[in-house]
């Protein structure tokens, strides 16, 4: 008698939650996945520069071998530092 009504159904409430809960989930694969692919392209463009920088290094480097005197000028081949600065 004191409590005689039935239990509301709340079966579409529960449904609801699950689809919202999936489609987020299903957002965030989506962003983990394109955020790796951004990845993997962008560590592609930064080898493609390594390599290419490397090779400019190497080749200036050949070139200074050949002829050290005409880039460096009278210079010492002794790095510049602080100290050597203030003599």
């Amino acid at each position: 008698m004191f409590f005689q009504e039935p239990t509301p159904d709340t079966s579409g409430y529960m449904i609801a939650g699950y689809v919202i809960a999936f489609i987020v989930m299903a957002l965030y694969v989506i962003s983990i996945y394109i955020r790796t692919r951004n990845l993997n392209q962008d560590m592609a463009i930064l080898n493609e520069l390594d390599k290419t920088v490397s090779s400019v290094q190497s080749s200036t480097a050949s070139q200074l071998k050949k002829s050290p005197a005409k880039s460096r000028g009278n210079r010492s081949a002794k790095p510049v530092t602080k100290r050597s600065r203030k003599k």
